[in-house]
């Protein structure tokens, strides 16, 4: 059978594998050789759906948006991931990945952020098992995501604020890269994200895939069936929008929409809309569809929101693209707005700027009055309210 799920080397279609440096290849292949076994053990399940349940407040809810609902001319759903702890979906990794840190005996936490809900969601988890935690953030994010910054301070971790680069996602991965690089013994990488070497796409996708499991349920119970017409969900470096569809890849009868940063749009040199602008690459390990100039140098990306902010994408997701498995849709900075506050209005529900780029693409799509949407709600846009005033 077909399937869009990675092989065992962490392939997807022609993306994927681990592309990395030789001191780092005991750390990834002591990695590969064991997050299965945790994660499919007895023990591991029991610890991380009893943490999800009574610490993250899962399952999340799925809500008839009806106003919504009514404007679109069908019947959309949203997941609401971000009434989880923490404010977003960036929790149900990085409490999966701190168990299996702690099970490979690694005692410090390194990880990356851009809009900082993955920071802080580290943050969190290394308080609640007592772990030392660093945090590398491009300068430009420290700014413009402070509150989250404060956060994270709070709850006891390091930020490194980097300076590279125009000093966002890409440049504060490639930071949290050469720790690892310097700290291979003792350090657990957590990446945020589907993206990275194997088996870091996987293994995020994997413990995303707790959102679409808890959809088919819902649906089930809301509709009398386990699946929709469509799913859709925003994507930077595509960890959402994995566990959304996760369950649903190899079902043809639900389509996939994804919904990319276009910034000022895809032909105004600021964008951040890899799958359109992308050609096949490597970044941080792993080939996937990267925004590249015609001799390989990585093109800066720019969004309006931190989190899409990447010129990359997962393997999962190019693969989607390339087999024409997922619709992709560009959605720029003022219709990402638009679209937010449009929620805020007629649904009471202020989303962060990612969830509201998966909105924007609502009016991109011609539903017809039976079909049922699934549409993720990533993260709330406390996070965002400074944007949003400027906004308004």
């Amino acid at each position: 059978m077909n399937t869009y799920q990675a092989d065992k080397n962490g392939y997807y279609g022609e993306f994927g594998g681990a592309y990395i440096p030789e001191i780092l290849h005991r750390c990834v292949t002591e990695l590969q050789n064991t997050y299965l076994q945790v994660i499919e053990s007895e023990e591991f399940k029991k610890e991380f759906d009893q943490l999800l349940q009574d610490y993250v407040g899962r399952p999340s809810p799925l809500y008839l948006a009806k106003r919504l609902s009514e404007k679109y001319g069908c019947r959309i759903y949203l997941k609401r991931e971000d009434l989880n702890h923490t404010g977003a979906h960036k929790i149900n990794n990085t409490i999966g990945q701190i168990l299996l840190a702690r099970k490979m005996g690694k005692t410090r936490i390194i990880a990356e952020t851009g809009a900082g809900q993955h920071g802080v969601a580290t943050a969190t988890v290394c308080a609640l098992m007592n772990m030392e935690c660093i945090v590398y953030m491009g300068k430009t994010d420290v700014a413009r995501q402070h509150v989250n910054v404060q956060k994270m301070k709070m709850l006891g971790a390091e930020v490194r604020p980097v300076t590279s680069g125009n000093m966002t996602l890409k440049d504060a991965t490639n930071e949290a890269i050469r720790d690892w690089c310097c700290n291979p013994s003792d350090t657990y990488y957590i990446i945020g994200s589907t993206v990275g070497p194997h088996p870091y796409p996987d293994m995020v996708a994997r413990l995303q895939s707790v959102i679409s499991e808890e959809i088919k349920k819902q649906l089930l119970l809301k509709e009398g069936r386990d699946y929709p017409d469509y799913l859709i969900a925003c994507v930077g470096g595509g960890s959402n929008a994995a566990g959304t569809i996760y369950h649903y890849l190899d079902d043809e009868r639900v389509k996939i929409v994804l919904a990319e940063a276009g910034g000022l749009g895809i032909e105004s040199g600021q964008s951040a809309a890899t799958i359109q602008l992308g050609s096949v690459g490597i970044l941080h390990g792993t080939k996937s569809l990267v925004m590249q100039s015609e001799d390989g140098q990585i093109e800066e990306p720019y969004s309006i929101s931190a989190g899409l902010d990447y010129p990359g994408i997962g393997p999962m997701h190019a693969n989607l693209a390339a087999t024409k498995r997922a619709t992709i849709l560009a959605v720029n900075d003022d219709e990402a707005l638009e679209a937010a506050f449009e929620l805020t209005r007629i649904e009471g529900i202020i989303p962060a700027l990612e969830s509201a780029h998966a909105l924007g693409a609502l009016s991109k799509v011609d539903f017809k009055p039976t079909d049922v949407v699934v549409l993720t709600l990533s993260g709330r846009g406390d996070k965002d309210m400074d944007t949003f005033i400027k906004a308004m």
